[in-house]
């Protein structure tokens, strides 16, 4: 018997079609770039939960270890009769940590990768009976915006695994602010947020040995290829990543192992040997500036919690 699942069209753009646009607006730039929210396809969701398995690879663990401590905390900021909207929500893991414990009425799952984002409500569905599973395929670095057709009084947004990290600080700011205009007052918010620590720490966690981050990075050129008119090749092509502590970001990067040109969508594109496509950010913030950055986005913080090594943090934001 096929599970129940409310799917809420979106009026964006499908991924797909901004993908062509992306890839050849980014790879015009100099340096070239291509936006992370293009590694979330079904294989690219399936080898960022490979990520999570490996021992350097601390994030998720160590989020995992502090929603378990915080989690009575948590359902007492929320309070009773909430509807959680998870954005990002992948393979819908960390959620379950929150789900018996503030008892929602409603969840509303909310990813770019429809496949995947279709297979782990399912499953919610499927282990929660009781618990009204709704999904929304969205490219919410765009606009953040949620389905017409869903309707909340008391909503408690989350965002957890530190992808706020992956916008600037300024784009941080306008999501934000497009969540906080979002929520009615009160509403709350439940973000992870990766900390500033050690360089060997940080790069370690990026340059995993099983190579399953290279993977997942190389994975987007294959997309190109696979989903457009292209002939790039991943294997003329390796995974960099580093710590820019100007930037206070981890970086990675697509380095060219050869002079070659791509073709894309009738276009030509030169990499010269060692020229990179920058990929991806991912921001690390201290308590004080994070606070700073939501407080500046109409948030009061009103819960936060951390790991006894204070690695890695969860923040409980208010309207």
């Amino acid at each position: 018997m096929a599970l129940a699942i409310h799917f809420h069209e979106q009026s964006q753009p499908a991924p797909e079609s901004s993908l062509r646009d992306e890839a050849l607006a980014g790879l015009s730039c100099s340096p070239k770039w291509l936006s992370p929210k293009f590694f979330y396809d079904r294989r690219g969701s399936e080898l960022f939960e490979k990520i999570c398995q490996q021992p350097e690879y601390y994030l998720t663990r160590t989020e995992e270890g502090i929603l378990r401590e915080a989690v009575d905390d948590i359902a007492r900021l929320s309070g009773p009769g909430i509807d959680l909207i998870e954005f990002g929500s992948g393979a819908s893991r960390k959620v379950r940590l929150l789900l018996e414990a503030l008892r929602p009425i409603s969840y509303l799952g909310i990813d770019i990768s429809e496949d995947f984002l279709l297979s782990s409500t399912q499953r919610l569905a499927a282990d929660y009976p009781w618990l009204e599973v709704h999904a929304a395929c969205s490219d919410f670095s765009q606009r953040l915006d949620l389905p017409e057709d869903f309707h909340s009084a008391h909503p408690l947004a989350f965002y957890p695994g530190s992808s706020i990290g992956n916008f600037t600080p300024a784009q941080a700011r306008r999501f934000l602010g497009e969540l906080h205009d979002l929520l009615p007052p009160g509403g709350g918010a439940l973000i992870g947020v990766d900390l500033v620590k050690d360089r060997t720490t940080l790069e370690a966690a990026y340059n995993d040995r099983a190579r399953a981050t290279a993977a997942f990075n190389l994975n987007v050129l294959q997309r190109i290829r696979d989903e457009l008119d292209s002939d790039i090749d991943p294997s003329r092509f390796e995974h960099h990543a580093f710590f820019n502590d100007a930037e206070c970001r981890i970086e990675m990067h697509l380095v060219a192992t050869e002079a070659q040109d791509v073709r894309i969508e009738g276009q030509s594109f030169h990499f010269a040997e060692g020229e990179s496509l920058h990929t991806e950010n991912s921001y690390k913030y201290s308590l004080e500036s994070f606070c700073a950055l939501a407080r500046s986005a109409g948030f009061d913080c009103i819960g936060r919690w951390l790991d006894d090594d204070e690695l890695f943090s969860v923040h409980y934001l208010q309207r």
